[in-house]
């Protein structure tokens, strides 16, 4: 530690770093064979031919616990590779020399499986955070799906909270896409239970569902679980007559269905007040989804939005109940960039000097509230859960990268953009430097009076 302090406070000490000639000379080693004093031997079931590498044991034991026992009493050794990962394996051995490999979204799933198969933990982590982070990019058949899938076998966590959470906040672009027919059965019901999901409205949510039941076919009783999982309350009356009269699949199970169904024409007929006081509204029927429909929210644009505080005010409808329609609530929105809590605010001192503590400009946080700009008899028996998105372009598209929602009693959310830089021009928050946004309200329904059925 004392020759460490010695070296750090000479002038004259410098750091001599060749290490990326040493990556170079590692590099060569693998390609030319110098010095090899082992063989692996890839052979996949397709081919009779197999892939040659000439190794160094010493290299392959410091990475992998599995290659330090193959080696251990032999120097020729044959590995059985399936199809995907035997394309992979020279990608996969040269990070065991040199520590570091490029791939490609396709290439992620089996990078990770020959990292866990050979215990590259590094690597195994490493293709993990990749997958995490580049769930939004674009590709011709989707990926977000396939990774589910193969984190569910794998028994990763992470990844499917990170994959569904996707998924779930820009399901519009997954109903319209390739991957949506692979979707399994147990991942639409998984989200189908969630309130969370951003769609158009339930209708879209529905129409995307009678496809997926019309080409995987499922047996009776699971068709019949993703059926009673729709929200039929959400749907208007006119647009469930319609799916009454044309739906194929509809008409298949109707006996599974009728009673919601008729529940929602009882929910569109009466008041909400009088609905409750017959049938429980506390469950997830009558609760909205994340819905962009203009009758729910409001898309809101800043531009340069680190600039000064901005205000905005928009319409939605009181409920989903037919029964309240062309009834309206008008709601004000105001944004601030950087709003300082009292306990940051300056405070002047009775001293002589009467100094005053200076603020910063990055001391303050972005802030939104939005507030009813009206109260009403309407509104008793419904309280309002607001919902923010934010969206962002990542690999050319716009996709929802946070979803913020404020408890039903609050006007405004404590960690809003709370680690977004919007003084930077260039932050991944900001659209050609303009912060989009969309403000979703959600009617949510209390019983107020019991009565006896």
């Amino acid at each position: 530690a004392a020759q460490k302090a010695d070296l750090s406070s000479d002038a004259t000490a410098a750091t001599i770093n060749h290490s990326l000639t040493l990556l170079q000379r590692l590099q060569e080693l693998l390609q030319h064979g110098n010095g090899s004093d082992s063989v692996l031997r890839v052979r996949t079931a397709t081919s009779d031919e197999a892939k040659v590498f000439h190794t160094h044991q010493l290299l392959l034991s410091l990475q992998s616990e599995v290659f330090e026992s193959l080696l251990r009493n032999q120097s020729v050794v044959t590995l059985h590779e399936p199809p995907e990962t035997a394309a992979l394996f020279e990608k996969f051995i040269r990070y065991l020399y040199c520590g570091g490999v490029s791939i490609l979204l396709h290439q992620a799933i089996p990078m990770h499986q020959l990292a866990s198969k050979y215990r590259v933990w590094g690597l195994q982590r490493g293709v993990a955070d990749y997958m995490k982070t580049h769930l939004a990019s674009e590709s011709s058949q989707g990926h977000v799906v396939g990774w589910y899938h193969y984190a569910v076998r794998i028994g990763d966590v992470a990844l499917q909270e990170s994959c569904l959470q996707f998924l779930a906040w820009n399901l519009s672009a997954v109903l319209g896409s390739a991957e949506w027919g692979s979707v399994s059965v147990e991942l639409l019901l998984l989200l189908l239970e969630r309130s969370d999901l951003v769609l158009h409205s339930e209708l879209e949510l529905y129409t995307a569902v009678e496809g997926w039941l019309g080409r995987q076919q499922p047996e009776g009783p699971m068709a019949e679980r993703v059926l009673r999982a729709i929200r039929y309350p959400m749907i208007a009356p006119s647009q469930l007559f319609r799916l009454q009269a044309q739906s194929a699949v509809l008409a298949r199970h109707y006996s599974a269905v009728q009673d919601l169904l008729f529940q929602a024409f009882q929910f569109h007929a009466a008041s909400p007040l009088h609905f409750a006081k017959y049938f429980d509204v506390n469950c997830s029927m009558f609760l909205p989804r994340n819905y962009l429909a203009p009758s729910w929210g409001s898309q809101w644009v800043i531009n340069n939005p680190a600039r000064d505080d901005r205000s905005t005010s928009f319409q939605t409808q009181l409920g989903p109940s037919s029964h309240d329609a062309g009834k309206r609530v008008t709601w004000n929105v105001l944004f601030s960039p950087r709003w300082l809590p009292i306990s940051l605010r300056p405070v002047y001192s009775d001293s002589v000097s009467g100094a005053v503590q200076p603020v910063r400009i990055e001391d303050g946080r972005p802030r939104l509230v939005i507030t009813p700009a009206m109260s009403s008899p309407d509104f008793a028996g419904v309280s309002f859960q607001k919902t923010v998105l934010v969206g962002v372009r990542q690999q050319g598209r716009v996709l929802v990268k946070h979803a913020y929602s404020f408890h039903q009693s609050s006007d405004e959310v404590a960690d809003f953009l709370a680690h977004a830089d919007l003084q930077k021009r260039t932050s991944e928050y900001l659209i050609d430097n303009s912060l989009h946004l969309h403000i979703i309200i959600k009617p949510v329904y209390h019983s107020l009076i019991k009565v006896k059925k």
